[in-house]
């Protein structure tokens, strides 16, 4: 990975006892993320020097937009309201809207009726979109054409435009503003000067409804090797596009969110986000966890006199219980993927899951037979090493397969967020029955075990 070309200590310090040229001079023209890096640790009177430095040179609203997004709040705070509604100004209209979303309600009404009427139009109605909708993310800087025009006539219009955010494909609409074809800039540039748009371009192209999941429309991207994807409202009238960055974002966005709902975490809660709010964020999940910790405790408590005449038992129970739950958070991720990406549904869930069974199994054979001989090795008796390897079969291979990818299924069917809950409430089941499994299994084999 390159390096910033600067030394973020030594720009710190510049801030802390410089001129606003120094720092300028310091930072040259690295990238914007590198320059984002410098706002982590300054003192609100730093961050309004850093920020004024970069405000000047015209360069603020690309660096802010590389903040995290629990640190991009607290900077805005920090900042004056007309400064912030320059910034918006300046921005590109999606990035526009992140700014705005960053802002308290009260505030962001104060800094938007700073802005020139037509962006807070534009702001407001980007933010009606759902939290969620790829509506809210796309960007409406886009260059839309008519037909009847000639490859050149769309040259000309694209040196008139001038310089966009993105541009890799030209948008062909009908006299209402429907979408009706795009043309790929590297055709138009080769077509003859002459040539018809409607002549060239791609008709009925891949499109999404700015209502569409943000997710589904990047797995639009991705499954069709798109540079753009047009939005467009109900009536067909295009209404903004993504680009691939704005793809690479929504990935970014929901492997976090769903990688944080498998740990029973909130996307909210990150590295930046004071400790009181973590806390209240952490503790619900955590109860959670106690409560299926308790009925695992009650199985144990069942089998207290097996486990007193065979004290060996107690070495042995976080074996099966570990394993059972390790087995689980494969299957659970295997699934809770191939729920996300779209490549799992109902009607092929009996085959997906059968196959997480018979996974499981096999590798709980192996490992079974493994536990089965250190045991053996151990402890010196066969049968307790055979009352292992059965738990490791059951718990592991039928529970952990089973559940690992029913749990996922069936939060699914209720429409709820697969990924939110699978592994406590699939953890619950592996502690429970691995316990009772073991335990209950060495109650049946108790005389043969003392």
């Amino acid at each position: 990975m390159k390096a910033p070309a600067f030394n973020q200590e030594d720009v710190r310090e510049m801030i802390r006892i410089g001129t606003p040229d120094r720092v300028l001079r310091l930072i040259g023209k690295s990238h914007p993320a590198d320059i984002a890096l410098l706002f982590k640790g300054l003192e609100p009177n730093e961050v309004r020097f850093l920020f004024d430095v970069l405000f000047s040179a015209r360069r603020a609203a690309k660096t802010l937009k590389e903040l995290p997004p629990e640190l991009l709040p607290d900077i805005l705070s920090m900042i004056e309201d007309e400064k912030v509604a320059r910034v918006i100004a300046r921005a590109d209209p999606d990035d526009a809207v992140t700014f705005s979303d960053s802002l308290p309600e009260e505030r962001r009404e104060k800094v938007l009726a700073l802005v020139d009427p037509d962006l807070r139009a534009s702001v407001r109605h980007l933010i009606g979109y759902p939290e969620g909708a790829v509506g809210r993310i796309m960007t409406t800087d886009y260059l839309a054409v008519l037909p009847n025009i000639t490859a050149q006539g769309a040259i000309d219009k694209i040196r008139e435009r001038g310089e966009l955010e993105t541009f890799f494909y030209l948008y062909v609409v009908d006299d209402v503003g429907r979408l009706i074809g795009v043309v790929p800039i590297r055709n138009l540039v080769i077509a003859p000067p002459d040539r018809k748009l409607r002549e060239m371009m791609i008709v009925d192209p891949i499109r999404a409804d700015a209502m569409m999941d943000q997710e589904e429309a990047a797995r639009l991207v991705s499954k069709y090797e798109l540079l753009a994807l047009p939005i467009v409202d109900p009536a067909g009238r295009l209404a903004g596009i993504i680009t691939v960055d704005d793809v690479i974002d929504i990935i970014d966005k929901e492997t976090t969110e769903d990688m944080y709902k498998m740990a029973g975490l909130v996307e909210e809660d990150r590295v930046f986000t004071p400790a009181s709010r973590s806390v209240k964020l952490r503790l619900p999940w955590m109860f959670l966890n106690l409560l299926t910790a308790l009925t695992a405790a009650s199985v144990v408590h069942m089998f207290e006199g097996t486990i007193e005449r065979v004290v060996a038992l107690a070495t042995f129970m976080p074996v099966v219980a570990g394993m059972g739950g390790n087995g689980l958070t494969q299957t659970i991720t295997v699934i809770v993927r191939a729920i996300a990406l779209g490549e799992l549904e109902f009607s092929s869930a009996r085959g997906a899951v059968l196959k997480e069974v018979s996974v499981n199994l096999v590798i709980a054979m192996v490992a079974g037979g493994i536990i089965c001989l250190v045991a053996y090795l151990w402890k010196g008796n066969p049968v307790l090493g055979l009352v292992l390897a059965l738990a490791m079969i059951i718990n592991l291979g039928l529970i952990a397969g089973l559940f690992g990818a029913l749990v996922p299924l069936t939060l699914k069917w209720l429409n709820f967020d697969p990924a939110i809950g699978s592994a406590v409430v699939g953890t619950a089941f592996t502690d429970v029955f691995g316990f009772l499994s073991f335990l209950g299994l060495a109650t049946v084999f108790l005389r043969y075990l003392t």
